[in-house]
């Protein structure tokens, strides 16, 4: 181990590992310094990300929706099932096991491309100084001539409802349960309130999800938002809007009692089992030393400028821990910027074109401007739909919830927002972000040729609505805002 680096990023998850990966392709010593223990109590890199965010989430999506499939759904296929059982413990150990290949492949993609990974609590001192606090062992400092710092996020807890065992959980504990809760209560409506909600009302629990805000997704495009929101209750979500949870109490028989109120008054609701998931915070308490200049917002974020520096020279921050979205994706694409900036690229991000996705089903996939900010900006725009219940591979697949969305500039027709909600659109959206980044038009999306039959279908067919000419459905009048 060296002690000193060209380069020290400070956090292993999506933002961290890709930026010192790439630093390290670009000639630099490169050191990781990361914190993050697993279930089974060891070191391991991947951050929440690929511990217990993004990767094991969509793992018991998809096996709660291939068990939701064929339970539900098998004779719309023409299969016929005998008795079906979810081996819930199976499952989860499923995830476990991918949830530690995947971390091992980032340790082997450390030492293919030279990255030295320091296992311990990392903090910013003075004069780019990072001292490394291990599990066990003693403390030291190790000297950097950048630092990244990509702490990553925690879920925000709330005093009306604080976590116990694993009966009141946020999106952590939530991943480990062997057992569906009979009643399931979940606090917040949001990205992983919806996903959490969906797996385990598949595997049999009765889903409550209490929202403080009136309006459903209230990020999402409204159109898609509320075709979504339908669904969602066809598959027994009952989601209640505009709720605030005021307390909670775990009674003896280990069943929940929340207590909420909403416009009509105070309510009761009894679960067995609880999900706080009401937003996360960035990790930046401690992060630097206190005679460290670092400034951080009243939000616990670290304050950036254009090229990601802090206030402290040579000191940069990516990731959760900065403004803009709490994406992995967002957070890695920030962590290669830094560093072809540090080797003199002119590297930049482009925050216009971040796809987001929510992995329910059917799948809430969006990038670019909402019609109804657009309206609120007074940009006169066009818009162009397209329901999948029109769509030949949808309909071939029986899944046709849902549409797509392509707003374009009334004048030069250029991409401001697609929106999405249906199968696959969290790949589909892909095709979207691209032409957005390459100021595409709705024209270019309309005279692209699509494999037919394909779902991308739907968002030529979306495009064509623009200039209110689709070709499978009727032409609807014109949207001209």
């Amino acid at each position: 181990m060296a002690n000193a680096y060209d380069v020290v990023v400070v956090g292993g998850g999506p933002a961290g590992y890709v930026s010192a990966i790439r630093c390290a392709q670009l000639g630099f010593s490169t050191a990781c310094v990361d914190n993050w223990i697993n279930k089974q109590g060891k070191p391991a890199l991947g951050g929440t990300c690929l511990n217990v965010g993004c990767i094991p989430s969509k793992e018991l999506l998809e096996s709660s929706h291939h068990y939701a499939n064929i339970t539900q759904h098998s004779e719309r296929y023409g299969i016929k099932v005998g008795k079906v059982e979810m081996n819930v413990p199976g499952m989860i150990a499923s995830k476990d096991k991918t949830v530690g290949e995947l971390t091992q492949g980032v340790q082997s993609l450390f030492r293919a491309n030279g990255v030295e990974w320091l296992q311990g609590t990392g903090q910013l001192q003075t004069e780019r100084k990072v001292k490394v606090t291990p599990k066990d062992g003693d403390v030291y400092t190790i000297e950097a001539g950048n630092v990244i710092l990509a702490p990553g996020s925690s879920p925000v807890e709330i005093g009306a409802a604080p976590l116990q065992d694993d009966i009141i959980v946020t999106s952590t504990g939530a991943l480990d349960w062997e057992k569906p809760p009979r009643r399931l209560g979940v606090i917040g409506a949001g990205v992983i309130g919806l996903e959490m909600g969906s797996v385990w009302s598949r595997l049999g629990s009765e889903v409550t999800i209490l929202e403080a805000l009136d309006t459903f997704l209230p990020a999402v495009d409204h159109e898609v938002a509320q075709s979504a929101h339908k669904t969602f209750r066809k598959q027994g979500l009952d989601i209640r809007l505009g709720t605030r949870v005021t307390s909670s109490e775990v009674k003896k028989n280990k069943s929940i009692e929340i207590h909420y109120e909403d416009a009509d008054g105070q309510h009761q609701l009894t679960v067995d089992g609880l999900i706080v998931a009401v937003g996360r915070s960035p990790n930046t308490d401690g992060i630097s030393a206190d005679d460290v200049e670092l400034h951080i917002d009243e939000r616990g974020a670290i304050h950036v400028d254009d090229n990601l520096e802090t206030s402290v020279p040579g000191v940069y921050a990516i990731g959760d821990a900065v403004r803009g979205p709490m994406l992995a994706h967002k957070g890695m694409e920030e962590g290669v910027v830094v560093a072809e900036r540090l080797a003199g690229q002119k590297s930049e991000m482009n925050y216009e074109v971040i796809p987001w996705v929510i992995y329910t089903h059917p799948e809430i996939a969006w990038v670019g401007h909402t019609e109804q900010d657009l309206k609120h900006a007074g940009h006169e725009y066009n818009v162009g739909t397209f329901p999948f219940l029109a769509s030949g591979r949808a309909k071939a697949m029986h899944e046709t919830d849902g549409l797509v969305k392509v707003i374009a500039d009334a004048k030069t027709d250029r991409i401001l927002g697609v929106h999405m909600a249906g199968p696959q659109t969290s790949e589909l959206i892909g095709q979207a972000v691209i032409a957005m980044e390459f100021d595409g038009s709705a024209e270019d999306l309309m005279r692209t040729v699509t494999a037919h039959p394909t779902l991308s279908e739907a968002l030529h067919e979306a495009a064509l609505g623009v200039q209110a000419r689709p070709l499978h459905i009727p032409p609807p009048r014109r949207r001209k805002k």
